[in-house]
């Protein structure tokens, strides 16, 4: 479950940054948050691979 924690601090912490850009337009934020989305994507990415990993081994 360490790996679900990852996702939800890496989300959380993207909040502020949510708010800035969608609220305020400010544009640094948005580039901060589509950093901050794209490690979700590769942490997301390496989820599935070892959940895939884990799943096929018990076979």
């Amino acid at each position: 479950m360490s790996r679900f924690e990852e996702v939800k601090n890496l989300i959380s912490g993207l909040e502020d940054d949510f708010h800035k850009f969608y609220d305020k337009g400010n544009k640094a934020a948005g580039t901060r948050v589509r950093n901050g989305m794209n490690e979700a994507k590769k942490l997301a990415q390496e989820i599935r691979k070892e959940i895939t990993d884990i799943k096929n081994s018990g076979k």
